[in-house]
């Protein structure tokens, strides 16, 4: 134990945070190419069938953030009860975090097997026979999933609270690639169409649940669920992981129906600029990667530091994670605005469709060196301090003023068109790291914490 007269080992080194981050940005990067591979097979179905896998995609996302918040909340308050040194607490809200997470997934599983055509049809309305037949199917299987999907984000987070970010790497390799193994498989060598896209979703996320259960049962790993998961739902544990979960599920599925409004607005472009939105984002998901990866570190590394009340080292681990994501972000996006032209001349566009993917490329690519960072790595800093809800207010306000009011009138009624739009969401991001810095350097994000 450190006396006072000790200068406290950081809790964090170098070489620690890079063990942490380094399969986090691999993790990322095959979770972006392998889907964009995934999506590569299925459209060779047919058009109906990518129809109706598309739709039932979308409400997927909306359903698939409510678990990712959940893990968040769950490993906030395991990483801090770490930092504490209480790992039997910390335990204690590993059982609490997976069995609310696999708890929600089952419900919403089982409403949704219940009620396949009821909500596809609420959602989208009328739609071709042959697309809601295709979409029912999909939907049927990606349903029976969602539990081992909440699993594995589940103990994922748990890998991730106990810096073992190497685990997650792993097996999120191995559900990607049985995934991809499957589509081959069953939509090329067996012509299932949807039937096959949705089966092989299932098998890999079942295979890649179960590994991830053998791993957190693990009782010699220093986070892992014990025989008191029999007790139940200890209401006290799961008011903390929900105090972080709800906000940040809230602040995730109204910024996905936001990105759908935007999308309505994008369609009424016509054509050319839906096809260059579609390419625009493929590259954006590449250009933020390292800001993904970090802002996943960001819940381990500041939730420890919280935990262990190291509040000025927590600060420091901020803005040390900030500088590593501003950096690689613009060593990643340099490289991309160089050759930009030549991956945007990768996909059959027209040359209308084809300009206005560069325009749109090339904004992001500038703006989200400097402004991504901040408004999407940063939050978790202040999920990680138990201030879920201030980052849940600015968001969901910023976003709702500037990337939907504001892409209208620069888009519509000032005839920017897709241009801005883009530009509306590069507005939303400043707004976000002007209120999310501040938080930071006046110190109010400290004030919630435990």
């Amino acid at each position: 134990m450190q006396t006072n007269n000790q200068k406290p080992q950081k809790l964090f080194d170098k070489k620690a945070l890079a063990v942490l981050i380094g399969p986090l940005i691999i993790e990322q990067f095959l979770a972006v190419t392998v889907g964009m591979a995934d999506t590569v097979m299925v459209s060779s179905v047919g058009e109906a069938a990518v129809s109706g896998i598309s739709l039932v995609d979308t409400l997927n996302i909306l359903l698939i953030n409510v678990f990712s918040a959940l893990a968040t909340g769950g490993a906030v308050v395991s990483s801090y009860y770490l930092g504490k040194k209480d790992e039997k607490k910390a335990c204690m809200s590993c059982n609490q975090l997976v069995l609310a997470v696999t708890g929600l997934s089952i419900f919403l599983a089982v409403i949704s097997l219940l009620f396949n055509k009821a909500i596809l049809s609420g959602i989208y309305g009328h739609i071709d026979a042959d697309v809601m037949a295709n979409a029912r199917t999909y939907f049927y299987l990606t349903a029976l999933s969602y539990p081992f999907l909440g699993l594995y984000n589940g103990a994922a987070a748990i890998c991730r609270s106990m810096g073992n970010s190497k685990i997650s790497m792993q097996t999120s390799a191995c559900m990607n690639f049985i995934n991809i193994g499957g589509n081959a498989l069953l939509i090329y060598g067996l012509g299932w169409g949807a039937a096959g896209a949705g089966t092989a979703t299932l098998v890999s996320r079942i295979v890649a649940a179960l590994i991830m259960l053998k791993i957190i049962t693990d009782q010699k790993k220093v986070l892992h669920i014990d025989r008191d998961i029999r007790k139940g739902i200890q209401w006290k544990l799961t008011k903390e992981i929900l105090e972080i979960g709800v906000p940040t599920g809230l602040e995730s599925g109204i910024f996905q129906a936001g990105k759908l409004m935007v999308a309505g607005l994008i369609a009424s472009f016509g054509t050319a600029s839906i096809a260059a939105n579609a390419v625009g984002n493929t590259i954006a998901s590449f250009e933020v990667i390292p800001g993904s990866a970090i802002s996943l570190a960001m819940v381990t590394v500041v939730g420890q530091s919280i935990g262990a009340q190291r509040y000025k080292e927590a600060k420091g681990y901020v803005f040390r994670l900030m500088a590593i994501a501003h950096s690689a972000i613009a060593v990643l996006n340099l490289f991309i605005m160089v050759f930009c032209r030549q991956i945007v001349s990768f996909y059959s566009l027209s040359p209308e469709a084809a300009e206005m993917a560069w325009q749109v490329a090339m904004l992001h690519s500038v703006c989200c060196i400097a402004f991504w960072p901040p408004s999407f790595t940063m939050p978790n800093a202040l999920r990680a301090a138990n201030d879920a809800r201030f980052t849940m207010v600015i968001s969901i306000a910023s976003m709702f003023l500037f990337r939907i009011v504001l892409s209208y009138v620069l888009g519509r009624y000032l005839g920017l068109g897709l241009l801005g739009v883009w530009a509306a969401m590069v507005c939303d991001w400043i707004v976000r790291s002007l209120f999310f810095f501040a938080r930071i350097l006046t110190g109010q994000w400290l004030k919630h914490c435990r």
